[in-house]
């Protein structure tokens, strides 16, 4: 078994909030990679892709993936991660990888405001147009698909059963 957690999924999907936790249950480093991404560029994600445009965004966003080293650490990536097989087959070949997956009105519960986010999708895509675009991909990379419609907790919870088994 891996001794690294991956989570993916939509903005808004939770993936920080679980990573959280579920790094202080399982006593293992968390990493954000949008956090990460914003602390060595000194720049919000959503500046990142407006000055540098979207094909650089996802450069650096597959670059900042294949630099990490995966030694006991939960990561919760960017949700357009899944768009660079390369950073996924790394992801892939190091952790487990967990889906959080999450209704489209529950992301729209959760996320008020994707105008500032960073997040990746064509110009003439709607926002529920680019969630179903991803939801393929999400499953596609996932060892485990997890419903993260609840509490944090919860959702820890479910993965860490899946973890015991």
């Amino acid at each position: 078994m891996c001794n690294s957690i991956t989570l993916i999924g939509m903005a808004g999907a939770g993936k920080t909030s679980v990573g959280k936790v579920l790094s202080s249950r399982l006593d293992k480093r968390f990493i954000d990679s949008d956090h990460e991404i914003e602390s060595e560029l000194s720049m919000t994600l959503q500046d990142i892709l407006f000055k540098k445009g979207k094909d650089k965004f996802l450069e650096i966003e597959k670059q900042s993936i294949l630099n990490l080293k995966f030694d006991e650490i939960i990561l919760a990536t960017g949700g357009s991660v899944i768009f660079s097989e390369e950073a996924m087959k790394h992801i892939c070949r190091n952790s487990s990888v967990f889906y959080l997956k999450v209704k489209f009105e529950k992301i729209l519960e959760r996320v008020r405001n994707f105008d500032n986010r960073g997040f990746i999708k064509d110009s003439d895509q709607t926002l529920e147009q680019a969630f179903r675009s991803r939801e393929h991909l999400y499953e596609k990379y996932a060892d485990h698909i997890i419903c993260n419609e609840e509490s944090p907790e919860v959702c820890v919870q479910k993965i860490e059963e899946l973890l015991e088994n």
